[in-house]
């Protein structure tokens, strides 16, 4: 403090001698918080006013009138709506799942430590560090029916015609699709908390149950998956929180199609707030999603701070 205040003109230095430290911290602080307020606290409160009004971007010199809960009556009655809704939980899910799986699984191999795990972890990074524009594009090729390799390979294994089915036309397949490139570009970040659980475990404890003569299956079950569980549904609220709001991936492959297959609740608030301009009914929606989010994420944070203290 008092090298601040020697850096100052006479006049400061009186009255920065009196400042605590707390009010030096608040000062330097204020504008990070003022800039965080601007950024996230009112354009929740402008979206909050916003959907209990009938205002539409497209008409900004339209009388704006107060409808009450009229848009949020509606979106929880329109069989649309839970048609999307019903679609992003059958992508979360089986996203979560698979990623958890595969991703565990590739952790618990390179945590071995065989010859050129470094280099076999670079490599099934990759995909991760790509945008999801790019994966996006490249996958939309893969998946062409006639010339994309993605059918070929199917056809290799199960002796189809890869022209017989297509991956992001078909109503039945389209939904697998999404979740086979989220699943190929998000696994590897999976991995990376899993394997970070898989190194926290002390070398001692493997030691103690060795000379106990417990067998691999028995310290995978009693040591390595009870200490890596709080990894594992760290991962899973993550993968699930983002996978929940996916958009540019989805909207690159299918564009919610074909029909509303894969339209899942962003495409649908896309096309509300920037096509059909509902400016209050999209801004209940993404009230209703982020109330939605939110409130899963605070049970199951309470589920992981059980786990982590057993």
């Amino acid at each position: 403090m008092e090298r601040v205040a020697g850096a100052t003109p006479p006049v400061m230095a009186r009255q920065v001698r009196g400042w605590s430290d707390g009010t030096v911290a608040w000062i330097f602080i204020a504008p990070t918080i003022l800039l965080l307020l601007a950024i996230n606290i009112f354009p929740l409160i402008w979206t909050i006013w916003l959907s209990f009004t009938n205002y539409r971007a497209n008409r900004p010199n339209a009388p704006v009138r107060n409808i009450g809960i009229e848009n949020y009556h509606s979106i929880l009655t329109d069989p649309d709506i839970w048609a999307a809704m019903q679609a992003t939980a059958h992508f979360v899910f089986w996203t979560i799942l698979l990623q958890t799986l595969i991703g565990f699984s590739l952790a618990y191999l390179i945590d071995r430590k065989f010859r050129g795990h470094g280099f076999w972890t670079t490599v099934i990074l990759i995909p991760m560090m790509l945008s999801p524009a790019v994966v996006g594009n490249f996958w939309k090729f893969l998946f062409e029916p006639q010339i994309g390799l993605f059918n070929y390979a199917i056809a290799f294994i199960s002796g189809v015609d890869p022209s017989s089915f297509e991956m992001l036309g078909s109503v039945r397949l389209a939904p697998w699709s999404i979740i086979i490139v989220d699943t190929w570009m998000w696994t590897p970040y999976v991995m990376l908390i899993c394997l970070a659980g898989l190194r926290s475990i002390p070398d001692y404890i493997y030691e103690a149950a060795e000379v106990d003569r417990a067998s691999r299956w028995r310290q995978f079950w009693s040591i390595t998956l009870p200490m890596v569980l709080p990894f594992i549904m760290l991962a899973v609220l993550f993968r699930a929180i983002d996978n929940f709001r996916v958009f540019d991936m989805v909207n690159l492959l299918t564009s919610g199609g074909p029909g509303s297959t894969t339209e899942v609740a962003s495409i649908t608030l896309k096309r509300e707030a920037f096509e059909k301009w509902r400016t209050g009914y999209s801004s209940a929606f993404a009230i209703i999603l982020f109330v939605t989010v939110f409130g899963l994420a605070n049970i199951y944070v309470r589920a992981l701070n059980r786990v982590k203290q057993r």
